[in-house]
């Protein structure tokens, strides 16, 4: 049988096998990889200059913590006087006002003390009235004295001239006696009369002495009593002053006798029960005063180099999430870290040193308004940022 030339070639072509095409060179791989590389290098310098760009512009104008809580001046309430408690009128988390009955105290001690004051103060004005009645009465006894004075001089004037008169007529009959015109009777007469009038004399004398020195009695009474009520009158005696001050005292205790509300606030801590006796100074509760609260905001002593009053912050609570913001001011940075006024300060001069970054607490007054809205309590935590841009730049932003 005869083969054709297409059955040869075919056969031919049959016969040798048929090889793969070659793969193509991969010459497109470091290209593209060196493309996804500039890519990503841009996007990180262009989120570096971004956030640089941010920093400069905005971040480094802001100071943030976490480590804020909110503090309060607690008012303690403590006794002023010791007694038994009769009744408590509050529990804890009772709002209270200023001025509001707490406690209060058996006040049957107190009231018997007023009393007995009372009485004293009544015994002191009556004395002390006395003492202005016995001053005019030793007026009137000391110009009795200078009558008597004057009228003993008086009668010592008498005396002196009735003892002249005497000794004259003496005089006389005696040098008539020598002639025999007087008798011896006369004479005898004349000399008991002289001898009477130098008694009278003395007596006048006496009498004088006795009336000089029951003036000096007198006005030594009227000195005495003077110095009790010169200089002042009645009510200003020192007297009846110190008993006004004791009846004053007295009822100052009665009326500690209950124990008012110092602040508005929130009764917290109550420890005061009926019947429990209590001593001076010992805490019976507390009073939060929750409208003016304020924000310990403890940052890093590396970010208080800006940091001045009157600053602008905005704050948030967890209690109220980030859908509440507070806003307030910079009142001061503290006199110093926790570490330096705890009860046992760091020894950082002994033993192995290691540098720890310390906290100032930043004090941090609130907008009372915003607080009203939503109250805050004590010892919550806040979120805290400062705005530490000039006052010009924060008015221009503002504008």
């Amino acid at each position: 049988m005869a083969i054709t030339p297409l059955a040869a070639a075919t056969s031919t072509i049959e016969a040798k096998p048929v090889s793969p095409p070659a793969p193509a060179p991969a010459a497109g791989k470091p290209a593209l990889r060196a493309r996804l590389f500039k890519i990503i290098g841009a996007a990180v310098a262009t989120l570096l200059v971004i956030w640089l760009l941010y920093y400069w512009l905005i971040g480094s104008n802001y100071i943030s913590t976490e480590d804020a809580y909110v503090g309060a001046n607690v008012s303690v309430v403590t006794p002023q006087i010791a007694g038994a408690i009769t009744e408590v009128a509050v529990n804890d988390a009772q709002e209270v006002r200023k001025g509001d009955v707490l406690v209060r105290i058996d006040p049957a001690d107190a009231q018997l003390a007023v009393a007995q004051a009372e009485a004293e103060y009544g015994r002191a004005d009556r004395r002390v009235r006395s003492y202005f009645a016995n001053d005019q009465s030793n007026v009137a006894t000391i110009a009795s004295r200078h009558a008597d004075v004057a009228r003993a001089r008086a009668q010592l004037a008498s005396a002196d001239s009735d003892l002249a008169r005497a000794r004259i007529d003496l005089r006389r009959r005696q040098s008539l006696a020598k002639t025999g015109v007087v008798s011896g009777e006369e004479l005898t007469t004349s000399i008991n009369g002289v001898e009477t009038a130098q008694a009278s004399r003395e007596a006048a004398v006496a009498a004088l002495a006795q009336a000089r020195a029951n003036q000096g009695v007198a006005s030594g009474q009227h000195k005495a009593g003077r110095a009790l009520t010169e200089g002042v009158n009645r009510e200003r005696n020192p007297e009846v002053a110190a008993a006004r001050a004791a009846l004053d005292i007295a009822k100052l205790a009665l009326s500690r006798t209950v124990i008012r509300a110092p602040v508005d606030g929130l009764v917290a801590r109550r420890r005061a029960q009926v019947g429990q006796r209590v001593a001076v100074g010992a805490e019976l509760l507390s009073v939060v005063p929750l409208r003016d609260v304020y924000v310990d905001a403890n940052f890093k002593e590396v970010q208080l180099k800006r940091v001045e009053p009157d600053q602008p912050v905005e704050l948030t609570a967890d209690r109220y999430g980030g859908s509440v913001v507070y806003h307030g001011r910079v009142i001061g940075i503290g006199g110093g870290t926790g570490a330096a006024f705890s009860t046992i300060p760091a020894q950082n001069a002994t033993g192995n040193w290691i540098k720890v970054v310390q906290r100032l607490p930043v004090r941090i007054a609130l907008d009372p308004k915003e607080v009203a809205r939503h109250p805050l309590r004590v010892g919550l935590s806040m979120d805290t940022t400062i705005d530490l841009r000039p006052r010009t730049s924060r008015s221009e932003a503002a504008r």
